[in-house]
């Protein structure tokens, strides 16, 4: 998925039980990337836990992180998931998005 206008496109990695949000930045070849770990079922919805977020300094200061937050966001509300925010990162941005408290394990 690009984001409109951006230079920044995201792909979402299934692996085993957990998965990982990578974003490449045209022209760069460093990736910034969520990784996201199984964290079982609540409320009859699965859980994922955001465990890390890490964007290298050569892409950094573009929204990159913000961008990653926000797919796995924009999934959990198509796909009904809920997100355990453990990332320092993950849990500020659900901080800052108070919209964002549906989606919150």
């Amino acid at each position: 998925m690009s984001e409109e206008g951006t230079g920044l496109t995201i792909t979402h990695h299934v692996q085993g039980s957990g998965g990982c949000y990578v974003a490449v930045v045209d022209g760069s070849s460093e990736q910034g990337y969520l990784e996201w770990e199984a964290g079982g079922m609540r409320e009859g919805k699965e859980v994922r836990i955001a465990a890390h977020t890490i964007v290298p300094r050569a892409i950094g200061g573009r929204g990159v992180a913000g961008a990653l937050v926000r797919r796995m966001v924009d999934e959990a509300a198509r796909q009904d998931f809920l997100i355990r925010p453990d990332c320092s990162y993950v849990a500020a941005k659900f901080g800052e998005n108070p919209g964002w408290g549906a989606f919150k394990a």
